[in-house]
């Protein structure tokens, strides 16, 4: 278990970072599908705001995010209605995400009759500093399930945003700049069925 003293590095403007985390001591935090759509849409709330997604992907113990953290100009302030203040004057992604948390936490706690911390914390964060790595992510979190045995092929698991890419529903996903980081859908799939090298990002396997 981590310790709720320690401070992780802030999270800074116009990055992209990985954010995970898992159940505090490794329990559930999702238990039933309502439970995964609640916190998609919290996510929606408190995170949209202040960030792009590029790839998301819920496990019944832990999950994974890649974003990009939304300069100052680039807010959408008129979409933020879930900070502890009404207007604050510096937004702080870090804080965002905490809210994002611990709402659920009270949420599912209430449902519950539980009491105490869901997630460790503080929740991990790392930056990710080249294209290789960002596409080696998106590749490791939508493949999470298969790892974890819960699918052979990542189309078959529902909360994860593999199949959000391949489809054309709207959506706030940055689907076009992940295509494009592949090339092409065709090219998108190809990678994600092959075998890849993750050491670069060995150290953040989540089991």
């Amino acid at each position: 278990m981590k310790n709720d003293n320690y401070q992780k590095q802030p999270l800074v403007p116009g990055n992209y970072y990985h954010i995970y985390n898992r159940g505090n001591n490794g329990i559930a935090v999702f238990f039933d599908k309502g439970n995964y759509e609640y916190f998609l849409k919290l996510y929606q709330q408190y995170i949209y705001p202040i960030a792009e997604t590029y790839a998301w992907c819920l496990m019944k113990n832990h999950f994974h995010f890649l974003v990009y953290i939304r300069s100052e100009n680039e807010i959408k302030k008129e979409a933020l209605e879930f900070s502890t203040v009404e207007k604050p004057k510096i937004l702080d992604a870090s804080k965002q995400f905490g809210h994002l948390f611990n709402a659920y936490t009270q949420a599912i706690n209430k449902k519950y009759n539980r009491t105490g911390s869901l997630f460790e914390k503080p929740f991990e964060r790392k930056r990710v500093d080249s294209e290789k790595y960002l596409k080696n992510l998106i590749y490791y979190i939508h493949n999470n399930p298969i790892h974890h045995g819960f699918v052979k092929n990542s189309i078959e698991y529902p909360w994860s945003s593999y199949e959000t890419v391949l489809s054309n529903k709207p959506t706030r996903l940055k689907r076009e700049d992940i295509i494009e980081i592949y090339g092409s859908k065709e090219a998108f799939i190809s990678y994600h069925q092959e075998k890849q090298n993750l050491e670069n990002i060995v150290e953040l396997l989540l089991d």
